[in-house]
């Protein structure tokens, strides 16, 4: 039973209650691990150790903080095999992903900001009246960065690798369905002798640590990735107390596949978009509108090739469907899935609880699956299902495929696949989407503006963004 412990002030230790949370392999749906039940003493420990780190990391030349990043950065590529494989028994996604996609992008995140904390600029303006004004940013002091469970490292050092970056200090609570990542990372902090309380990690649940990171008055900002439910409790907790608050909430996000589409392009992203990471990423396109000349054509490949993703072991290679990461997410799913029936959708492929041999006998997997027939105001096409199930649907114009992307609440991604440029400039202006993709699908830059519309989000992370998010400005005017 491995034993996962806290990091405050520079020091791995259990949660000061010295209870305990059960953490499971969801391949296996065995309890594989225990991670601290903290609370508000665990909170204020963290909160208090970030305040007296403070000073002294705000005061370091910027390539300084960068060069602590980049030495986090190599000890997590040097340990990339071994933080791949946690991700994978953590989250029940494939091992190849985590390889691939997780483990490498927390590098690219560290590498990424610690450049920008030397590039961060300030602006000024001369005005004609004989006076010049330039702005001041000053790190906010201790901020709260909340990560969720579907890209643990990933999305933990998306957020504080620009807090850190910009100068402060930092209060990170990861999920508690997927800490394991977060607590090697804290490990690999000590070893690199990060200054103690600079990084301060709080494992526990939502209500008791979440809860307690956002209310703290010592936390001037919180950061926060997860569902929009969630999303709106922060900030209904944060508004009063006038903090800065950075939402990266859920999504329902359409792909819209046009007859002059390039064939294998359309079928190849939008299978990427349905079913990466068991469709438990946010980005995910669960709404797939096909223009109705190549309906038929496309459904018919479409779900032939979803029926050949290999499930199994996340632990094999070559394995394209891992697990979900939870008992109760996936009954949730499974819940969404009958709703569809109920609603008169027709499974097209899947559908069902997937059982597998061996090890995994009783894990928490389930078949990609495929449905049509559902109409666009359905709960199945209106609610995030966050899971390996997408819904095909025809359009006959575009003005219809714009009306169906953009009818839901959410407004997080999108995707156009066509070979009409005029098109895609078109809808790209109108669709309500904080991310568009054309002929591709999550090809991201980290130096462009992250985040979504409507209840998907408010605010934007990534690149200089991120920087001015975790900074104050203060303007100057000097006349002369």
């Amino acid at each position: 039973m491995l034993e996962i412990r806290n990091y405050i002030g520079g020091k791995l230790q259990p949660a000061s209650s010295e209870g305990w949370l059960d953490d499971h392999e969801p391949a296996t749906g065995k309890v594989y691990a225990r991670i601290p039940d903290s609370g508000a003493a665990d909170v204020d420990a963290a909160v208090s150790a970030a305040t007296k780190a403070f000073p002294a990391w705000s005061a370091l030349p910027s390539e300084e903080r960068g060069r602590w990043l980049l030495k986090l950065a190599d000890l997590i590529e040097r340990d990339m095999e071994k933080l791949a494989r946690a991700e994978s028994v953590d989250n029940g996604k494939p091992v190849d992903l985590a390889r691939g996609l997780d483990i490498p992008r927390a590098v690219s995140n560290l590498r990424f900001f610690a450049a920008a904390a030397s590039q961060f600029a300030s602006e000024s303006h001369a005005m004609e009246s004989g006076a010049i004004n330039y702005t001041l940013r000053s790190p906010l002091g201790v901020v709260g960065c909340i990560s969720p469970w579907n890209l643990p490292l990933y999305l933990f050092t998306w957020k504080i690798a620009p807090a850190l970056a910009a100068g402060n200090c930092v209060v990170a609570k990861p999920s508690e369905v997927t800490p394991m990542t977060a607590y090697l990372f804290s490990e690999l902090c000590a070893e690199a002798g990060l200054p103690a309380g600079v990084l301060n990690v709080v494992h526990g649940l939502g209500p008791k640590v979440g809860v307690g990171v956002v209310e703290h008055a010592g936390v001037k900002a919180v950061s926060f990735t997860g569902g929009t439910k969630t999303g709106a409790d922060i900030a209904s907790r944060a508004a009063p107390k006038f903090k800065k608050l950075s939402l990266e909430l859920g999504g329902k996000n359409p792909v819209l596949v046009f007859a002059d589409a390039d064939w294998e392009l359309a079928l190849t992203e939008s299978l990427r978009a349905a079913f990466t990471n068991q469709g438990e990423i946010c980005f995910c396109g669960s709404r797939i509108y096909i223009e109705r000349s190549i309906y038929p054509k496309f459904r018919e490949a479409f779900v032939e090739r979803a029926k050949a993703l290999r499930q199994g072991d996340p632990l094999e290679a070559g394995v394209q469907q891992g697990a979900l990461v939870s008992e109760g997410h996936l009954q949730k799913v499974l819940g969404y899935i009958d709703l569809a029936k109920q609603e008169g959708g027709k499974v097209l492929s899947g559908g069902k609880r997937a059982k597998l041999p061996g090890r995994c006998a009783e894990g928490w997997f389930l078949e990609p699956t495929i449905m049509e027939g559902l109409g666009p105001d359905c709960r199945s096409n209106q609610e995030e299902i966050f899971g390996p199930v997408v819904t095909l649907a025809p359009f006959d114009s575009e003005a219809e495929a714009l009306a169906l992307a953009n009818g839901t609440p959410y407004g997080l991604t999108a995707t156009v696949l066509s070979q009409d440029v005029a098109r895609c400039h078109r809808l790209a202006n109108k669709l309500e989407a904080g991310l568009i993709w054309i002929n591709c699908w999550m090809l991201r830059d980290l130096r462009v503006p992250m985040g979504g519309v409507k209840q998907s989000g408010v605010g934007r992370e990534g690149g200089f963004e991120a920087m001015r998010f975790f900074t104050e400005p203060r303007n100057v005017t000097v006349k002369y």
